[in-house]
């Protein structure tokens, strides 16, 4: 997308936190981006989106909740998700209204359990989060909201230490725990990953940690083998909240990233801009010069 005067259009950076979480979550992501361009809404059921109880079960329902943010994303997009905000921003990058505007893609450990459904030995770990959430579910079905969330946040744990919550922390979590069967739902509900994902075409980055529960890592590692050109980025040390605990790794790829895209987004631009020029004359002494787009371009 380019602006009037043939520049490319100023873009937009949208970044969509995980369940139980808010958009603050993105306050030091934000803070070194700068700018008025970054936004960083709350997931319908969490932060100021969490009143009612009409909840979306599906990520395109997700997607319509967030429609007044995306709206004020105005020229193309740089967009970044973690966990279940990676899932809505798999689905927002491959099957939105949205999609073509999608300049540069960051996925964090995204919930797209139904990617391991294709061997025995993924499916196993397919089985293993689906098992989760319906205990999850359940516990919540019954009332018994503090157990809930013990067991959502020991799955998250992984084989890293249990995060230790501030009381107002744990009690924001047990208030909001009624929408994480509608993420399950809708992390679950969510077919032909494999497929998107192949077919995407705009630079991907893939983040994970060393000490998040394997179904994720194994999520993370298998979009890289299928996304063209992906890159993929592993903290050993880190967990499934390496976005939080660590920010000061992961902020500066995610910006390297963005920068990587803008600079693409130049070439390809200056790339049609040459193929429009008039022909030179015969014999003239100035070489061409051949701009070839990278392949997610095509």
């Amino acid at each position: 997308m380019t602006g009037f005067d043939g520049t490319p259009a100023a873009a937009s950076v949208v970044a969509l936190h995980c369940s139980l979480g808010s958009g603050r979550q993105w306050t030091k992501l934000a803070a070194a981006l700068g700018g008025d361009r970054f936004l960083a809404p709350d997931i319908s059921g969490y932060g100021v989106a969490a009143c009612g109880r009409d909840w979306p079960r599906t990520l395109d329902g997700e997607i319509a909740r967030l429609e007044p943010w995306l709206a004020k994303a105005t020229g193309p997009i740089h967009l970044i998700g973690h966990s279940y905000g990676g899932a809505i921003a798999f689905r927002l990058a491959t099957a939105s209204a949205y999609a073509s505007r999608v300049r540069s893609l960051t996925l964090i450990e995204p919930v797209l359990p139904t990617l391991l459904r294709d061997t025995p030995a993924d499916a196993r770990l397919y089985e293993r989060f689906a098992g989760i959430a319906q205990v999850v579910s359940q516990d919540i079905f019954d009332g018994a909201v503090l157990e809930a969330v013990e067991a959502f946040t020991a799955f998250w744990a992984g084989s890293g230490p249990r995060e230790q919550f501030s009381p107002s922390g744990r009690l924001r979590m047990i208030e909001q725990a009624d929408k994480l069967p509608y993420d399950f739902n809708a992390a679950l509900d969510l077919h032909g990953v494999a497929a998107a994902a192949s077919a995407l075409k705009v630079p991907t980055l893939l983040m994970s940690g060393g000490l998040s529960p394997y179904v994720t890592q194994r999520i993370v590692a298998k979009l890289a083998a299928i996304i063209d050109g992906a890159e993929l980025r592993h903290l050993p040390a880190a967990g499934h909240m390496l976005p939080v605990t660590h920010a000061e790794r992961v902020n500066p790829e995610i910006l390297r990233h963005i920068w990587r895209a803008e600079e693409l987004a130049k070439l390809a631009l200056a790339g049609d801009a040459g193929a429009t020029e008039t022909a030179q004359p015969a014999g003239s002494a100035r070489p061409h010069l051949v701009m070839r787009r990278p392949s997610f371009w095509e």
